[in-house]
């Protein structure tokens, strides 16, 4: 850094991640002085490894799965291939778009970025490649890294890295874990023309989601012809020069191109020197109050290394908590339970609040109403040739407390869901409300219109 650099600020932030820069954002614009320090590139994981470039190559799988049905509608296209390189090519100009958008920000807010591998060395310092920093406020917001298991990621066993990084595709792949990750990697490739399979330990592929949405989502797969071997964990991972083998928990073997390592993300913790100062670590995990406090002078840790859901937008949210918290704003907590959650497979599934199991050990089998609504009945998605539910919980003459759906770009429905949650809405709230049609956004007004025992389509 140069000599002029300051080294004293009002909130100092290790990890320029989605969690890391929007507490530096939201400091800034509270009138704090910020430093921001960050090893690689700010925007972390979601921006160059994670949400933006997987959306990206989702979205060519969604026009690839259009091409190839389109003579349905009376439009006759043929899908001729998958350019690679050129689907690469145009994740790759989205991703330094936003990359570009977000340094501009960052210093049109006079943030100080101070680029290096920072160490939290004193209750209010942070050392970077040898020069103390101090902060008043210190933020931890180092993210999250694709966990493996042990297994050795070279050759043809890959993560979700290195796939966004490839530029062919593979005949056959193996998909390891069956959750978001793993569903949204299954699906694109298997729009591209892969041979998939997916392998899950737990009885079901999105094992976290509602028992209803499961079902779908494992008959649309196997339409689409995706594989899935469900309730069987695997034991080894080999290749040679030809394929990838994945030996299971029941003797059985696989065999692939490629092999994706897609069981989930771990903590990025280790040597930053959180323990030394006091910082209770577990499993990789820093331990806070509600109030994302570590117990530790005026330390605070967000986002990934928080436990919890690991999610880009409850980054951003801590990282806005923490500004206003140390800002003496005494902001509103979003518990994880409602925060809004998509996966972009096709179909894509939304959901916020309880699913039906967790809404009955949370309440009480007999303390809940629940209202499901099929997407053949609604109008756009018959249009868009979807299928798929929509289902609200409500608690016995109380508010709404759980809302997911399926169905082919039924993500774009969040928006009113987390609204209806979190706002603690009653379904006669919800049912008075005017849902435009034809929309997909008609069938959150016919579930709360049949929770509050008025269905109109249902």
């Amino acid at each position: 850094m140069a000599e002029s650099a300051t080294t004293e600020f009002d909130v100092l932030v290790l990890g320029g991640g989605s969690a890391g820069y929007s507490a530096a954002l939201r400091s800034a614009q509270l009138g704090m002085k910020v430093g921001l320090v960050e090893r690689s590139k700010l925007g972390g994981t979601c921006l160059h490894t994670g949400c933006i470039p997987t959306k990206a190559y989702l979205h060519s799988a969604e026009l690839a799965d259009e091409a190839r049905t389109s003579s349905k509608y009376g439009v006759n296209t043929t899908l001729d291939s998958i350019d690679m390189a050129t689907v690469k090519k145009n994740k790759d100009g989205i991703v330094q778009g936003k990359f570009r958008g977000l340094s501009g920000l960052i210093k049109m807010r006079k943030i100080e970025v101070i680029e290096g591998e920072g160490k939290l060395t004193g209750p209010d310092t942070v050392t970077v490649d040898g020069t103390e920093y101090k902060g008043k406020n210190i933020v931890l917001a180092t993210g999250s890294k694709t966990k493996t298991m042990g297994i050795d990621i070279t050759g043809r066993v890959i993560t979700s890295t290195e796939a966004l990084e490839m530029d062919y595709l593979p005949e056959s792949a193996i998909v390891l874990g069956g959750g978001v990750i793993g569903v949204e990697f299954a699906s694109m490739w298997n729009s591209f023309g892969v041979d998939v399979t997916v392998v899950e330990g737990l009885p079901s592929l999105v094992p976290n989601e509602d028992p209803a949405i499961i079902k779908v989502l494992e008959r649309e797969f196997k339409k689409k012809g995706i594989k899935s071997k469900t309730g069987v964990f695997f034991e080894e991972v080999t290749q040679d020069d030809e394929k990838a083998t994945v030996k299971l928990a029941d003797g059985t073997s696989l065999e692939a191109e490629l092999v994706l390592v897609a069981v989930g993300r771990a903590p990025v913790t280790e040597g930053f020197g959180y323990e030394e100062q006091g910082i209770e670590v577990d499993r990789g995990f820093v331990i806070t109050n509600e109030r994302l406090h570590t117990g530790v002078g005026n330390i605070y840790a967000i986002g990934d290394i928080v436990p919890g859901v690991q999610l880009a937008h409850r980054g951003y949210q801590h990282g806005i908590f923490v500004a206003e918290e140390i800002a003496g704003q005494n902001p509103i907590i979003v518990e994880d339970i409602n925060i809004p959650k998509v996966t972009f497979c096709e179909p894509q599934i939304m959901s916020v609040g309880y699913s039906q199991p967790k809404a009955e050990e949370k309440f009480g089998k007999d303390s809940i109403e629940v209202s499901e609504y099929n997407l053949a009945g609604n109008g756009k998605s018959s249009i868009l040739g979807t299928g798929g539910i929509v289902k609200m919980i409500r608690v016995k003459e109380g508010p709404i407390v759980g809302v997911t759906g399926i169905g082919g770009r039924f993500g774009e429905q969040i928006g009113e869901a987390q609204l209806i949650v979190n706002w603690e809405a009653y379904p006669e709230d919800v049912a008075h409300l005017v849902h435009a049609h034809p929309t997909q956004n008609e069938s959150l007004g016919e579930v709360a219109l049949a929770l509050a025992g008025k269905p109109l389509h249902g």
